[in-house]
């Protein structure tokens, strides 16, 4: 009899990897599929962090490397948090992992005890929920919508706290919303934090570089919060890195010893040709990922123009990341006379069969009303995809 763990059991799997996979099995049959369901930079990785690569290879970097990672790339992080946020770490407070998926794994298994609250504003990134269930941690999901920007406010934060919550989750810029969160909203629910100091954040960062209202803010740089922070961020998406696998947390030294401690355990160190990669693109010039900023924020322009033509859709101006994140309940409950759609994932479906439009139901989000739309491709690609788009919704009535 075959039989999986509980732990397994209770999982959901990642729906975004899984319109990914449907997308691709239709691409496959030959069918023309525009893929806006994978939150990946359609950019290839800058030509000095490929050659930066090469040479660790040529340089015989094929060994074990250690479980935090190498010091020179540690290094290249605290310089990073100095120069760019202001914040001083020292290279023992960071630890290199395969991603900031790991990243963001590690320090939840690190922290969260059975029975353990932990505060998800939703809509939020999909492995969240799943993770806190791996530690048997409670989810405790704020909501937000549209009309608030999808942005978490401080008495919403108050009204979800108990003594029983040990974490807050917060991601800006956002997936799946691409909100960003100013700091005069993050000094709010700072207050919130520093009455509650029993509650430690996970400041997810990892869309830091594609902001498109000026200055990162980061919940870190109020000093009293310092000791209770983990800042996760990576290569993936600022550098077009994201089949690298390099993430970090930046964390109070205790947190990151034993982070260390868990990924000793169960992965050992980052991959050693990657880490000298990702040290190239901390190093090294910045001006590629400003490039592929400026491309992003063209595209943003253009999918919420294009959304806005939509009949139905209510649509927000994101402010970062590469996601759009329109209100769908419009098409809810509605038929083109051969099938019914009643939830998001019945539209998502449907856009994907109809139209050959590949993105991911709210639902996986906590957002049920909502669907998601990746803009990492490019400008022809989003055009054409949201013209499909309108032609299969108008079909519904």
């Amino acid at each position: 009899m075959n039989q999986v763990s509980d732990r397994l059991a209770a999982l959901a799997p990642s729906q975004t990897l899984a319109m990914s996979q449907k997308s691709n099995e239709l691409k496959a049959q030959g069918v023309d599929v525009i893929n806006l369901s994978v939150g990946e930079p359609d950019f290839n990785t800058p030509s000095h962090i490929k050659e930066a690569a090469k040479k660790a290879i040529d340089d015989n970097f094929s060994h074990y490397s250690p479980v935090p990672g190498y010091m020179d790339l540690r290094q290249a992080i605290c310089a990073k948090l100095k120069n760019e946020n202001g914040l001083d770490y020292t290279p023992e407070q960071i630890v290199v992992s395969n991603g900031a998926k790991q990243s963001i794994c590690n320090t939840i298994l690190s922290l969260v005890n059975p029975g353990d609250e932990v505060v998800l504003p939703a809509p939020y990134w999909v492995s969240y929920v799943e993770m806190v269930k791996l530690a048997e941690g409670k989810n405790v999901i704020v909501e937000t919508g549209i009309e608030q920007d999808f942005k978490m406010t401080a008495a919403q934060l108050e009204a979800a706290m108990t003594p029983r919550t040990k974490l807050l989750i917060l991601c800006s810029p956002s997936n799946p919303t691409g909100s960003v969160y100013s700091h005069d909203e993050l000094k709010a629910l700072a207050e919130v934090l520093k009455r509650h100091p029993q509650v430690f954040v996970i400041s997810d960062e990892i869309y830091e570089h594609i902001n498109y209202v000026g200055s990162h803010q980061s919940l870190a740089q109020f000093p009293e919060l310092r000791e209770r922070i983990v800042i996760v961020n990576g290569v993936s998406k600022g550098y077009a890195m994201t089949g690298w696998r390099i993430g970090f947390i930046a964390a109070p030294l205790w947190i990151a010893k034993a982070c260390n401690k868990l990924q000793g355990q169960y992965t050992s160190g980052a991959s050693s040709i990657a880490q000298k990669a990702a040290a190239a693109a901390f190093a090294g010039d910045q001006s590629c990922v400003e490039t592929m900023r400026q491309a992003f924020e063209r595209r943003r322009d253009l999918v919420v123009q294009l959304a806005k033509e939509i009949p139905g859709l209510k649509v927000n101006n994101p402010q970062g990341a590469f996601y759009l994140f329109p209100e769908v309940s419009h098409y809810l409950g509605k038929s083109d006379g051969k099938r019914q759609i009643e939830t998001s994932s019945d539209l998502a479906m449907y856009i994907l069969e109809e139209g050959h439009v590949a993105t991911v139901a709210g639902d996986a989000f906590g957002a049920p009303n909502y669907l998601r739309l990746s803009y990492a491709t490019s400008e022809a690609n989003i055009t054409e995809a949201m013209r499909r788009m309108k032609d299969v919704l108008a079909r519904l009535k």
